[in-house]
C-alpha cells in the first residue's frame, strides 16, 4: 500500500481528508472526500429550551454564526406562533448581509484568489494569504477593510462581532441607533467601491482555466422571492441537472423534497433529492434558480457572468465568480437597507407567549448555502428532536466526485505532486467549505491527502 499524505494545508474551514485508490498500474481506480470529525449539536441542544437554540447555535461556527442564529430564530418564531414586525425583519436580512460581505470577502481574497493570481504551481509558502499581501499589498488592505465592515455590520445589528445574540423569538431584541446606521452607512458605500473594483479581478480569474475540471451534473436547490435573489426570506426551488424548475418549498415542507443518507468513508452527511438526483447549493446554486439579483451593478455582473457560463452552468470553477457577485450584491443591498430611514424604528419585535406548534423549521440562505434548522419541543418548549442540515452536507457529494474528476487528471504513475495535491484542493475550496462547523486558527486546518495502491 502506497500512501501520500499533505498536511497541513491551510485555506479550507476545518479538517478533511482526500483518499485516492490506485490499481496496479498506478491509475486512479476511485478517490473521495473524507471528514471524520463528529458534529454533536443535535444531540446536546436536546434538553435546552427553544428560546436558547439561537443563542447557542452561533457557537458551531465562527465563521457563519448569523446564519445560525438566524435560523434558529426562525424556528422558534414559528414554535411561538409569531410574525416578526418589518423592521425586525430588516434587522435580521442585515445582519445576514453582515455574514454574506465577511465570508465572501474572506473566501474569495484569502482562500481563492492565491491560487489564481500567484498560480496553481506557486511554492507553498507563498501560494496562501501572506503571498498575496506581499505581490498585491493594495488588494490585501481593501480585502481586509471590506470584512472589517462585515464584523462591524454583524457587532452593529447582532449584537456582538462573532457570535451575535440580538435575534430572538419574534425578531431582534434590540433596534439600530441612529448613529450606528450613520456609521454603518458609510462604511457600506466604501465596502461598495472595494466590491466594484475588485470585479475587475474577478471578472478574469477564470481566463485560460478549463472550468470542466471537477464539472459534476447535478440538480440545484436555493432560495428567491419572485425571481430576486434573496438571503433571508422566500421559497427554496429546486432544479434539475437540465436547468428545469422540479418544484419549492417552504420550512417543514423539506422532507417532502429531500433525503440525508451517509456514506461508509465520511462522517459528514449526505443530500439528495426525494428520487435519487443529487443537488448543489451555495452560490453557484443560487445564480442558476433566479432570474436577477435586484441590485443594479450584481445585475450588470450577473447579465456578463451569464454570458459566459449561461442560464445554467454545471462548471465547479465557477462558484468563484458567482459568490463574487453575491458579494457586490450584499454590499449593495447594505447600502439599501441602510439608508431606510426606517431602519432604526423600535418596532423590531413581536411580543410572544407560550408554543403555538411543537414544530418549527428555521430556512435561511447561508454563505455556503442552504440552511435547516429543524426543532421538535415539548408542551414547555424543551427541545427533543434536532436536525441541522448544513450546506457542505448537500455539497459533499459534488466535493467528493468532483475530487475524483481532478484525481483522475493529475495522478501520474502513482505520483501525486504537491503542484497537483493543490489542483484537487482547488476543487474542494470553489465550494468554500465549513467542514467541521468550528473556528480554527491559521496553520491549524489540515487536510491530508492518501494515494492508496490496492493490492
Amino acid at each position: 500500500m502506497k500512501e501520500i499524505t499533505i498536511s497541513p494545508v491551510t485555506r479550507i474551514e476545518g479538517h478533511a481528508g482526500v483518499k485516492i485508490f490506485l490499481n496496479d498500474q498506478g491509475e486512479v481506480d476511485s478517490a473521495h472526500f473524507q471528514v471524520v470529525e463528529l458534529r454533536g449539536f443535535e444531540k446536546f441542544l436536546i434538553g435546552a429550551a427553544i428560546e436558547e437554540a439561537p443563542r447557542i447555535t452561533p457557537r458551531i461556527c465562527g465563521i457563519c454564526p448569523s446564519a445560525h442564529h438566524l435560523a434558529a430564530a426562525k424556528a422558534t418564531d414559528q414554535i411561538f406562533g409569531v410574525e416578526p414586525p418589518a423592521t425586525g425583519k430588516k434587522l435580521r436580512e442585515l445582519l445576514n448581509i453582515g455574514q454574506f460581505v465577511h465570508s465572501h470577502a474572506l473566501h474569495f481574497f484569502m482562500l481563492a484568489a492565491p491560487d489564481f493570481i500567484l498560480g496553481y504551481d506557486a511554492p507553498v509558502e507563498s501560494r496562501n494569504v501572506i503571498g498575496l499581501a506581499r505581490q498585491s499589498p493594495e488588494l490585501a488592505k481593501k480585502a481586509i477593510a471590506v470584512r472589517k465592515f462585515g464584523q462591524r455590520l454583524t457587532e452593529g445589528v447582532g449584537g456582538k462581532p462573532i457570535h451575535p445574540a440580538n435575534a430572538i423569538p419574534g425578531g431582534m431584541s434590540a433596534p439600530l441607533t441612529e448613529g450606528k446606521r450613520a456609521e454603518l452607512a458609510g462604511m457600506a458605500k466604501e465596502a461598495l467601491e472595494i466590491a466594484l473594483e475588485g470585479w475587475d479581478i474577478a471578472r478574469t480569474l477564470l481566463d485560460g482555466v478549463d472550468t470542466e475540471i471537477g464539472a459534476v451534473r447535478t440538480g440545484f436547490m436555493g432560495m428567491s422571492k419572485h425571481g430576486l435573489h434573496s438571503t433571508y426570506e422566500g421559497p427554496v426551488a429546486m432544479l434539475g441537472p437540465d436547468g428545469g424548475r422540479i418544484g419549492s418549498f417552504f420550512g417543514e415542507e423539506y422532507p417532502n423534497f429531500i433525503e440525508e443518507y451517509s456514506e461508509d468513508w465520511s462522517y459528514l452527511k449526505f443530500a439528495r433529492f426525494k428520487g435519487g438526483d443529487y443537488y448543489r447549493v451555495g452560490p453557484l446554486a443560487r445564480l442558476n434558480i433566479v432570474e436577477r439579483m435586484g441590485t443594479e451593478h450584481a445585475d450588470a455582473a450577473l447579465k456578463e457572468y451569464r454570458e459566459r457560463f449561461g442560464a445554467v452552468t454545471q462548471a465547479a470553477l465557477a462558484y468563484h465568480l458567482a459568490r463574487y457577485i453575491e458579494f457586490v450584491a450584499s454590499c449593495e443591498r447594505a447600502v439599501e437597507l441602510l439608508s431606510d430611514p426606517g431602519i432604526t424604528a423600535s418596532d423590531t419585535r413581536t411580543p410572544v407567549g407560550g408554543v403555538v406548534n411543537r414544530r418549527g423549521v428555521g430556512i435561511i440562505e447561508a454563505p455556503r448555502g442552504t440552511l435547516i434548522h429543524d426543532y421538535t419541543v415539548n408542551e414547555a418548549g424543551i427541545i427533543e428532536r434536532c436536525n441541522l442540515i448544513v450546506a457542505t452536507c448537500q455539497n459533499n457529494y459534488a466535493i467528493d466526485r468532483g475530487v475524483e474528476d481532478m484525481a483522475r487528471r493529475v495522478v501520474e504513475n502513482g505520483a501525486l505532486t504537491e503542484g497537483a495535491a493543490n489542483r484537487i484542493e482547488m476543487i474542494i475550496r470553489a465550494y468554500d467549505p465549513c467542514i467541521s462547523c468550528a473556528t480554527h486558527a491559521i496553520g491549524r486546518m489540515p487536510l491530508r491527502i492518501e494515494c492508496v495502491r490496492r493490492t
